[in-house]
């Protein structure tokens, strides 16, 4: 099997993190080649924003405000955004079109977000992408500045690989169930 084969196959979600993170310089050449993924038109109808720092906690504030809890529920929400150092919001930027469609531009957008997330674990990064009901509201959409044409599609949690992270573990398929002729 390529090394290619091997390291997505070993592919995992990392829920939890450590605080180290890749800098910015550090992303710039994986956004490059991640934008690389199929794009009928290439329309390039995404962006991605890095969120660090106290960008995390105006994006809880945010999902706090969107979902409209207080007190416990509030505080246990607003720290959501906190799970990793490092956020990248996965950005839908789309484009005006007779021929691509709204979504083939969303899963352009989604084709660089995997890719992006596969070669930051090809980098030795934790990444996880999470989403949620909170992702398409107005206080989430306007935390992150978008414009009406542009939709949040989630974020890649970013950082460390813990120490004592287990492999992870997905239960073999048949591909022969998921691949079929006509």
């Amino acid at each position: 099997m390529s090394d290619l084969l091997q390291m997505v196959g070993r592919r995992r979600s990392h829920s939890k993190v450590t605080a180290q993170v890749p800098i910015h310089d550090e992303l710039l050449p994986l956004v490059a080649v991640a934008a690389r993924v199929a794009d009928h038109g290439a329309l390039r109808p995404w962006r991605l924003i890095e969120l660090r720092g106290d960008a995390r906690h105006r994006l809880g504030e945010a999902m706090v405000e969107a979902a409209g809890l207080t007190g416990a529920e509030a505080a246990r929400l607003a720290v959501k955004p906190l799970r990793a150092e490092l956020l990248i919001a996965v950005v839908a930027s789309r484009r005006e079109s007779e021929t691509v469609a709204d979504w083939e531009q969303d899963a352009a957008a989604a084709g660089v977000a995997h890719m992006l997330s596969l070669l930051l674990a090809a980098q030795g990064w934790g990444v996880m992408w999470r989403s949620g009901p909170l992702v398409r509201t107005q206080p989430v959409h306007d935390a992150h500045g978008l414009a009406a044409s542009e939709v949040l599609l989630g974020w890649l949690y970013v950082g460390g690989v813990p120490a004592d992270a287990k492999p992870g573990v997905r239960q073999a398929i048949d591909p022969a169930d998921f691949l079929s002729a006509i």
